[in-house]
């Protein structure tokens, strides 16, 4: 899954983009670099960044995602929001998926939209508001924190009569590095084998930070990592970076 980010704010990227053009080139590069997977974002998610309404969120992504299907018909398109009405525009004009950061706790009409599409859904693991998404929470068991979190999402989301359903554990919201960190090393206690797991770690600051280094200077420390959590039974791997994490992925394939 490539990252396609439609803000003049982004943490890695801001403002390179945000215009159909841009957007257009941009989507090309990585679907020739080997991503299958376009996660289209309006809105930044890093901390401080500028809250948007959906409305603003539905002016950014403008034709974007139509002529991203007209252009390149075989790509995946996700779209990345918390909104249910920026998820029913994005259905009318072709995604694929939907990628709520949110859970269904930014708005409480996101599941009923979702099991409306029939798209696949991707549930994160994330504190319950806006306000409070990057609040470092020091857990017992991060790894059972999760597991309780996404149990109780998932039989929320089939009651709901969402179908497809893929489980991200919030890589870079809320948790502590050494959470982080043991997340990577049980990633495979992750879920329940019955769901896919996408894996989110691409320019994150629980791996740059303690390296002192910066958001593009950890390829290497990255796709050690995303080698890690391949052997460990992840199935999408979300990036920035989409030519060396294709190498790894094929690195791992040819393993067996």
């Amino acid at each position: 899954m490539g990252i396609l980010n439609l803000t003049p704010d982004s943490f890695s990227d801001g403002g390179k983009f945000n215009d159909e053009k841009s957007a257009l080139e941009h989507t090309e590069k990585l679907l020739k670099e080997g991503a299958e997977i376009i996660d289209i974002g309006p809105q930044s998610t890093r901390p401080n960044a500028e809250f948007l309404s959906s409305t603003e969120e539905i002016r950014r992504i403008g034709t974007s995602v139509s002529q991203i299907k007209k252009e390149f018909p075989e790509a995946l398109i996700s779209l990345d929001t918390f909104y249910a009405e920026t998820v029913k525009f994005g259905f009318n004009e072709g995604i694929d998926m939907i990628n709520d950061i949110s859970g269904g706790q930014y708005d409480e009409e996101m599941f009923t939209t979702a099991a409306g599409t029939g798209l696949p859904y991707i549930l994160m693991h994330i504190n319950p508001s806006y306000e409070t998404m990057h609040e470092k929470v020091k857990f017992d068991d991060i790894t059972l924190e999760v597991n309780r979190y996404f149990s109780q999402k998932t039989n929320e989301l089939l009651q709901k009569g969402v179908k497809d359903i893929i489980l991200d554990p919030g890589f870079g919201f809320g948790k502590t590095v050494e959470d982080q960190m043991k997340m990577i090393n049980e990633t495979e206690y992750l879920g329940f084998g019955r769901f896919p797991l996408l894996i989110g770690i691409s320019r994150k600051s629980f791996i740059y930070k303690p390296l002192g280094k910066s958001p593009l200077d950890i390829n290497e420390e990255t796709q050690k990592l995303h080698r890690k959590v391949l052997e460990q039974g992840a199935k999408i791997l979300r990036v920035h970076d989409v030519a060396e994490a294709k190498k790894t992925v094929n690195e791992f394939l040819r393993s067996f």
